[in-house]
């Protein structure tokens, strides 16, 4: 997502691709997209990115937001039988693959029951031009109602240390069904990255930046929150490593069958990131880490109203 959209200035296309390739030959097999990612600006750069290396990369995307002439109706979803085989095509051209590695609802349409959804995705794996359904941001009861219908292979929802709602019921009911699960965010949009690199005084860019109208990313809750940065850095500078990579190494030191997809245009973070993959913690080490953080009480919503009414509970 954020080669191109809601994390402010990236670079060019040639650079943009140049970083793809190196993650590609340092083992990086897993990619992630959407529609909505500046209107199927993303699917398309991916696409260009990952042309001639379909055989050794999994790429997935997403359908369920509105458009009207590449304008998002944020105010409404749309996950209808029709939007989604539309959205279907788009993204197989966009990506210039014959199948969707990963189809995915990007966020519930309370208008079309899930069953609906997952019967048509269904139809698309019958047809070759999906290979596996994912959800996104929803509760355990939709994700059993679509897993009765379509075996669902993994939910990417938002999911790091300083957000662990998933814990209750998602990641349980993962475990129980054979689900993967796929966290987004996993360093909370660069905020458990490098120490004080996003502080009460950065401004975030006006014209391509979520963050500046996040309630966690405003001055006084930054102010509040970088309390958990200093237990990660203190944390990770005893053993080495980055806060960054404190907040990665937790994620996937929870179950095997967790995968964080963290997002870069910079070639540092990318080896950053890849290095999280080889640090073992203890379960004391965890314990540690989580009961140190859980002391710190979290402020900020991460989302604004609008947005958080669209994950389900």
């Amino acid at each position: 997502m954020g080669l191109n959209h809601h994390r402010g200035q990236h670079p060019g296309k040639k650079q943009v691709i140049a970083l793809v390739h190196e993650a590609i030959d340092r083992g990086v097999t897993l990619f992630d997209t959407a529609e909505s990612y500046g209107y199927q600006t993303n699917e398309r750069l991916v696409g260009e990115a990952l042309k001639g290396y379909s055989d050794r990369v999994f790429v997935t995307t997403k359908f369920g937001h509105k458009f009207v002439d590449g304008v998002q109706i944020k105010t409404e979803e749309d996950s209808s039988p029709n939007n989604i085989r539309k959205v279907c095509e788009n993204s197989l051209r966009n990506l210039g693959v014959e199948t969707l590695g990963m189809f995915y609802q990007h966020r519930a349409d309370p208008n079309t029951p899930i069953e609906v959804v997952a019967e048509t995705v269904n139809e698309l794996i019958r047809e070759g031009k999906v290979l596996h359904f994912g959800l996104c941001e929803v509760n355990a009861d939709t994700i059993r109602r679509a897993h009765r219908i379509c075996p669902v292979t993994a939910i990417q929802s938002e999911y790091h240390l300083m957000h662990r709602a998933v814990e209750e019921s998602v990641l349980p009911l993962c475990e129980e069904l054979g689900i993967g699960f796929v966290p987004y965010s996993p360093i909370n949009r660069g905020f458990l990255g490098v120490f004080g690199l996003i502080n009460e005084y950065t401004r975030f860019d006006p014209e391509n930046d979520n963050r500046q109208d996040l309630p966690r990313f405003q001055p006084e809750a930054i102010r509040a929150n970088m309390r958990i940065v200093e237990v990660l850095n203190a944390f990770g500078r005893t053993r080495g490593i980055t806060p960054a990579q404190v907040a990665l190494a937790w994620l996937m030191n929870k179950k095997p069958w967790i995968v964080a997809i963290p997002g870069t245009t910079k070639l540092s973070h990318l080896e950053e990131n890849l290095r999280a993959a080889d640090i073992i913690f203890t379960a004391g080490e965890m314990r540690e880490l989580e009961d140190a953080v859980s002391a710190i009480p979290v402020v900020g919503s991460r989302y604004n109203a609008l947005q958080e009414s669209k994950v389900q509970k």
